[in-house]
């Protein structure tokens, strides 16, 4: 029993993910399953937060500064195109703030998290494994800048996905390279936050989120 309390929100992410998959791709509930992101997406960020070690002041300090930024930088790009590009969110997440829907604010979170866990975990592994010892400023470095090029990488697999399921919509049809680059630098921007609030343990089970999510979106940019 010990076991199965410990890994249970393992089995749940993996056990949503998985019923998303077959469902969208295999099934006439495609819609159900699409406008059930919204519950997926708040499901996985209530585990997160309950597979914390502590819930810190640091780590609520850093999920609010988190939603602040990932929300203002949401709302300048929807209203005036000035960062990410020219696009546009559907009905699909629910109530928005001047075109950006809540949750978005909640998968920054969520993603850059997620980033800065594996991150933080291979800098540790790769110390013990090769028997080096990274400086703490060196280290810090390689964690910001990894973790924003992984952020980077998942929304470069999440993109099409989400144009396809009516998420939201680019003005020429086409994913400018300029959104990528706003969601490196902004991504560091949030892990360089997260680095300095260090009063937040390691969540092991966000490397496992957000390998499965990574998975999830790939197997649908495959198939879908």
């Amino acid at each position: 029993m010990p076991y199965i309390k410990k890994y249970s929100p393992l089995y749940l992410a993996l056990l949503f993910h998985i019923t998303g998959l077959l469902g969208i791709l295999f099934t006439p509930f495609k819609d159900w399953f699409v406008i059930s992101t919204p519950l997926v997406l708040l499901t996985m960020f209530i585990l997160l937060a309950k597979t914390q070690i502590q819930l810190s002041k640091d780590y609520i300090l850093f999920f609010l500064i988190a939603f602040v930024i990932g929300m203002s930088t949401e709302i300048i790009g929807v209203n005036t195109g000035l960062l990410f590009g020219e696009y546009q969110y559907g009905p699909i997440f629910g109530p928005k703030l001047f075109g950006v829907p809540l949750l978005i604010g909640l998968n920054w979170f969520v993603i850059v998290f997620c980033s800065g866990a594996l991150l933080t975990q291979s800098v540790d592994l790769l110390q013990r494994k090769l028997n080096i010892h990274l400086t703490a400023p060196i280290s810090t470095l390689f964690i910001i800048l990894g973790g924003a090029a992984i952020a980077t990488c998942f929304d470069f697999i999440l993109e099409p996905v989400a144009v396809k399921l009516g998420f939201w919509s680019w003005n020429n049809g086409r994913i400018p390279l300029f959104n990528y680059v706003c969601w490196f630098m902004i991504s560091a921007i949030l892990l360089s936050v997260k680095m300095y609030l260090k009063k937040i343990p390691v969540n092991t089970f966000a490397t496992s989120l957000l390998v499965i999510q990574a998975m999830f979106f790939l197997m649908l940019n495959l198939f879908l």
